[in-house]
Order: structure tokens, then C-alpha cells, then sequence
């Protein structure tokens, strides 16, 4: 294999850090992006919303062109693509307004009991306001069972939300079946599209998604914006979770921060561009961590299914090694025990709880992930840090005996 091949596309500055394997928790911000995005911070400064001037008609033909770069990505048409704040509002958005607009006609919401903890939270707002919601199990793979969704829909199921690459884990859920069905009972589908766009190839029409969820920061764009995708034939309606200006169809007001816009049409530009070569480079990274763990460190598991997971995401629990020890000594990189969000917890990951993963287990968990700065070198220094500290963590506690 060609030393060329497993080159990032481009380079970031170097710096005298740990190496960086989070990315899931987010991507860097690509160069190419915040070359694009910096007229827009000292030239280009017009509000999109002012139409009566040159600097607010500049402003808005960036913020369009933005809209249709995101929406080349997944598929979708310029005007279905709405700006929000990131993948956390526009989860709420979906789940909060769709079932709010719907009410009168239809209360139940299916969701899974391993989406991101701001699609669980916002079910159980609306469970407080009233909704029922179904809460579906997965399988030790991370999977959801088909049989078990068509079982939940029922005729007062207005929405089913089920997420497309699991943050924690990585694995790849049937969207695409999953869609189907929901198109087939007449239920609205979302999909908190966060971990997977830039990564598989998505086209919402094909898949029959009719809402989709997307931050910037996860696509190698800036942080702090993000996307919903609101389908408009058939037309998805609902209500805004704020009022104001009436900007984006209404659905979200304030004003829209043009650099911000750009950075994210320019990251999914790049994506598009780059997923094949990217996903098969990444591919051969993930194999290369991957044989050179799992070949040198006994009691070792891969949280999730093998096959379907994306190129960039494995989660390894360790047997017999402390949880708290394990992170703190893998200093020479960044990696987490779990979602960004709940990794302060101190409880273990519920996502490994719902695979059947013990507390001990579950605990001693390290989610690595690689993106488009990972390099061969960065895989080989893992690969002998997670060695290292896991023997060291094992000899310090004379009980912690694993087979070989």
C-alpha cells in the first residue's frame, strides 16, 4: 500500500500535542473552510436579511450557495435545507415541533433506547407534555430490530426517530429499510444524521427521510451551525420552537451568521467531493488499529457490530483494568470514554448498558475515532499507547490476570 495513500488531503499546523483520535466528539475545522470563511468576517459583511443593499444581497447569495452545497450532499432540494444552531436544536426542532403540529391528530413517538442523550431528552419532554413514546431496544450489536419497529408504529404514531451512525459506537442502522416502513404506515421519519454525513453516502429522498439532523463541527465546518433537513413533498409541517423575525420558512428565526453558512456549504462541499477516497483511507487505518490491538492485548472487545460501522470508529472495552486509570493513562492521545456529552458522567455509558455490556466492561471503554487528519504514524503511536498503558494497568493490580 502506497505511503501516498493514507496522506490527508491536506495538513494542519503541527503542534507539540497528544495525538488527536476523538473525532466524534468533533472534527478540526478543515484549512480549506476558514479560507472561505474569512472574507465573510472582515470584507463580506452584510446581514443575509438586509435585501435593500449590495452588502445584504452578497451576504444572501453566500448563505444560498451554502444551501445548496448541504443539500447536494444529502440529496435534498436548496429551500429544504433549514440553518440552525447545530444538530442538538435541530433534533428538537424535529421531534419537539413535528409532534407538537400533530397532536390533535396523532400523540406516540418511537425512538431507541441509544440515541444521542438530546433526542432522548426531547421524547421525554414531550412525554411530560403529554405524548406517548416508545422507547425500542437494540440488539447486543447496537442494531435495531425491524420487526420490533413495524410492532411499535401504531395508527397514533406521528413520528419515529432513529439516528444513522451511533455516536458512541458507530454503528450503521438501516435507514433506508427503516424509511421504507415509515413511508409505507404514513409516520414522519427523522434521523439525527450528525456522525454520518460526510461519511456514507445519504440521499434522503432515497431513503425516504423527512427530516435529518446536521452539525457543522462533525463535517470538519465550523462549530456552533448546524442543519435540519425539512422535507416539502410530502410536506413535513411543524411549529417553531421560538418566535422572532420569521427567518429560515419561519421555522427558525435570528439572524444567520453568513461565515458560519459558508464554513458549513464549504465542508459539505469538500465531502462530497472526498467521501469515497476518504471513507477507503480511513477504512485501512481502522484495520491497521484495529489487527495491531487486538493482536497484542488479550481480553479485549469491540463494542458494536463489526459490519456495518463507519471507517472512522471502534470502541474497545478492556477486561480486568481499572476505568478511571484507563483514559488518564493514555496521555500520549485523545481519546474518550464515551459521547462528548455524557463523558463527565460517572456512571457507565448507557449505550453499553443497552448492548449488554457489563459495568465493569462497560467502564473500561475507549471510543477512538479517526477522521481526515489521522495519519499511519498517529495509528502506530495508539496502537503502542493503548499496549503500554493497558499492561501497566494490569500488572499494578496482581488480580488482573487475563489469559493471553
Amino acid at each position: 500500500m502506497a505511503d501516498t495513500f493514507l496522506r490527508p488531503p491536506v495538513e494542519l499546523p503541527e503542534r507539540n500535542a497528544p495525538v488527536y483520535l476523538d473525532y466524534q466528539a468533533t472534527t478540526p475545522t478543515d484549512p480549506r473552510v476558514v479560507e472561505a470563511m474569512l472574507p465573510y468576517f472582515l470584507e463580506k459583511l452584510g446581514n443575509p436579511a438586509s435585501t435593500s443593499h449590495f452588502y445584504g444581497w452578497e451576504a444572501e447569495e453566500a448563505v444560498e450557495k451554502a444551501r445548496e452545497q448541504i443539500a447536494s450532499l444529502i440529496g435534498a432540494e436548496p429551500r429544504e435545507i433549514v440553518f440552525t444552531s447545530g444538530a442538538t436544536e435541530s433534533n428538537n426542532i424535529a421531534i419537539q415541533g413535528v409532534s407538537r403540529f400533530y397532536k390533535e391528530r396523532k400523540n406516540h413517538i418511537v425512538t431507541a433506547v441509544t440515541e444521542h442523550k438530546c433526542v432522548l431528552e426531547a421524547c421525554k419532554h414531550m412525554e411530560r407534555e403529554g405524548f406517548d413514546v416508545t422507547f425500542l431496544e437494540v440488539g447486543s450489536n447496537g442494531l435495531l430490530d425491524l420487526d420490533s419497529l413495524k410492532d411499535a408504529i401504531t395508527e397514533n404514531t406521528a413520528l419515529v426517530s432513529i439516528m444513522v451512525v451511533h455516536n458512541e459506537i458507530g454503528v450503521i442502522q438501516p435507514v433506508a429499510d427503516i424509511g421504507a416502513i415509515c413511508r409505507e404506515r404514513g409516520v414522519f421519519f427523522h434521523t439525527d444524521a450528525a456522525q454520518a454525513v460526510g461519511k456514507i453516502p445519504l440521499d434522503v429522498n432515497a431513503m425516504n427521510i423527512d427530516l435529518l439532523s446536521i452539525s457543522a463541527h462533525k463535517v470538519y465546518g465550523p462549530m456552533g451551525i448546524g442543519v435540519l433537513y425539512v422535507r416539502r413533498r410530502p410536506r413535513v409541517r411543524l411549529l417553531p420552537l421560538f418566535q422572532g423575525g420569521g427567518q429560515e420558512r419561519g421555522m427558525r428565526s435570528g439572524t444567520l451568521s453568513t461565515p458560519l453558512c459558508v464554513g458549513m456549504g464549504e465542508a459539505c462541499a469538500i465531502a462530497e467531493q472526498e467521501l469515497h477516497d476518504e471513507a477507503n483511507r480511513l477504512g485501512h487505518l481502522k484495520d491497521m488499529l484495529y489487527q495491531g490491538v487486538m493482536g497484542r492485548v488479550p481480553g479485549i472487545y469491540l463494542n458494536g457490530a463489526a459490519d456495518p460501522r463507519i471507517p472512522g470508529n471502534l470502541n474497545f472495552s478492556f477486561d480486568h483494568v481499572d476505568g478511571a486509570g484507563l483514559i488518564a493513562g493514555l496521555k500520549g492521545i485523545s481519546v474518550s470514554s464515551g459521547s462528548a456529552c455524557t463523558s463527565g458522567d460517572v456512571a457507565p455509558s448507557y449505550v453499553l448498558k443497552a448492548l449488554g455490556v457489563s459495568d465493569a466492561l462497560a467502564f473500561a471503554c475507549v471510543r477512538i475515532g479517526l477522521g481526515r487528519f489521522t495519519t499511519a504514524e498517529d495509528i502506530e503511536i495508539a496502537i503502542e499507547t493503548i499496549v503500554e498503558n493497558v499492561a501497566l494497568l494490569r500488572a499494578a493490580n496482581p488480580e488482573n490476570k487475563v489469559s493471553a
